[in-house]
C-alpha cells in the first residue's frame, strides 16, 4: 500500500528570527527576506517594511555599484570577473538586477545565476535574479529594498546590474554611489543605443572586450570617450569621469575599474559629496514610494475601476479629453 505523501507547510518566521538570522549570516534567510520584499501579497508587503525598519541601523555601510551596457557588451563576464577580483581581496559582495521583464512573456530577460558559474559558488558572493514581472518603478523600489538587506547581511560590495540602456539606467543611478558604463569600440552611440544622458551619468566608461585585434579600436575608442567626456557639464562633486579599456576574458584591467571606484569614493568622502548623495537618494525614494502607492490604492478602488473602464472607451473614441476623465476619477477616488 503507497503511502500518501505528507504535505509540509512552510515554516513561518518572526520579525525577531529574520533579522536574527540577517546578523548572524543565514544566506536562507536574506534569500527568504527578499521574497517578501518582492512579493505582492499585502500581508507580505507590510511584514516585509517592518523588517526593513528592523534592519534600517545595519544598511548603509556598502559600497553601492551600478553597472550598464547594452546587450552583448559582456556584463555578466565582466561582473563575474569583477566579483572574483572583490571577493578575492576578502569582501562579501551582492549582485542585484533591474528587470521589469517582457510583458508578453513573462520570462526574465537577464536569465539566472547560469551566466556566472564562478561567481555563484564563491562563499563571499550571492546573486540574486530580480523580480519576472512588474513595472520598472515597482522593480526599482524592490531593488533598492534588496538592497538594504544585503547590506544588514554584511555584504561589503553590491553591484546592480540593467538589462540595458533606457529607464532602467535612471532608475539604477538614483540608488547607487558609482555608475559604470559599458561600452563596445567599433559601433556609434546611435547602434549602441547609448543616449547622451545615460554617458553623462556615468562615473567611468569601461570599453570592453578590448583584446585580440578589438586592443587596438578600443583603445582608440576609450581616446574619443576621454574628448567627448570633456563636452559634458561638470559633475557637481567635481569629478572628472575616467574611461579606460579592459577585457573580462584576458582578466585584464578589472583591478583598475576598482581602483578607479575606490578614488571615486575616497575623492566624494572628502569633498563632503557622498552622503549628501546617499541623502538625496532616500529623499528621492520617499517621493517615488508616495507614488507608486497611491497609485496602487488608486487602481485596487473599486468604483475607480468601473469608472475607469467606462472613461477609457470614451477617451478612444475622442468624446472626452484625456485630462478631463483623469479629473473626474481623481475626484471619484478622493471622494469615495
Amino acid at each position: 500500500m503507497i503511502k500518501p505523501k505528507k504535505i509540509l507547510k512552510k515554516k513561518e518566521f518572526n520579525l525577531e528570527e529574520y533579522a536574527q538570522g540577517m546578523t548572524d549570516g543565514d544566506i536562507g534567510m536574506l534569500g527568504k527576506a527578499i521574497t517578501l520584499v518582492e512579493s505582492t501579497k499585502p500581508i507580505h508587503q507590510e511584514f516585509a517594511q517592518e523588517l526593513l525598519e528592523h534592519i534600517t541601523a545595519k544598511t548603509g555601510k556598502s559600497i553601492r555599484i551600478g553597472i550598464t551596457g547594452v546587450p552583448g557588451v559582456g556584463k555578466s563576464t565582466f561582473i563575474e570577473r569583477f566579483g572574483k577580483y572583490i571577493t578575492s581581496l576578502g569582501k562579501k559582495v551582492a549582485v542585484l538586477a533591474i528587470d521589469p521583464s517582457s510583458e508578453e512573456g513573462r520570462g526574465s530577460i537577464l536569465g539566472d545565476k547560469t551566466r556566472m558559474e564562478n561567481l555563484s559558488t564563491d562563499p563571499l558572493a550571492f546573486i540574486r535574479p530580480s523580480p519576472t514581472s512588474g513595472s520598472l518603478g515597482g522593480v526599482a523600489r524592490k531593488t533598492r529594498e534588496s538592497i538594504l538587506l544585503c547590506e544588514a547581511w554584511g555584504y561589503e560590495v553590491i553591484m546592480i546590474e540593467t538589462v540595458g540602456v533606457g529607464q532602467s539606467e535612471t532608475a539604477v543611478h538614483s540608488m547607487v554611489d558609482f555608475f559604470l558604463l559599458l561600452m563596445l569600440s567599433g559601433a556609434g552611440d546611435e547602434l549602441q543605443g547609448i543616449k547622451r544622458g545615460i554617458m553623462e551619468m556615468a562615473d567611468a566608461i569601461a570599453i570592453t572586450k578590448a583584446d585580440g585585434e578589438n586592443l587596438n579600436p578600443s583603445k582608440i575608442a576609450a581616446s574619443n570617450y576621454k574628448r567627448a567626456i570633456h563636452l559634458f557639464p561638470p559633475k557637481s562633486n567635481d569629478w572628472i569621469p575616467r574611461v579606460m579599456h579592459c577585457s573580462a576574458q584576458d582578466n585584464q584591467g578589472i583591478t583598475e575599474v576598482w581602483e578607479i571606484i575606490t578614488t571615486y569614493i575616497n575623492h566624494c568622502t572628502l569633498k563632503g559629496t557622498f552622503q549628501e548623495k546617499r541623502n538625496d537618494q532616500a529623499q528621492f525614494w520617499l517621493y517615488e514610494s508616495i507614488q507608486e502607492q497611491l497609485g496602487r490604492y488608486f487602481h485596487e478602488n473599486e468604483k475607480v475601476n468601473k469608472e475607469l473602464t467606462r472613461l477609457e472607451k470614451q477617451v478612444r473614441l475622442g468624446k472626452i479629453s484625456p485630462f478631463v476623465a483623469a479629473n473626474q476619477l481623481i475626484s471619484l477616488f478622493h471622494n469615495s
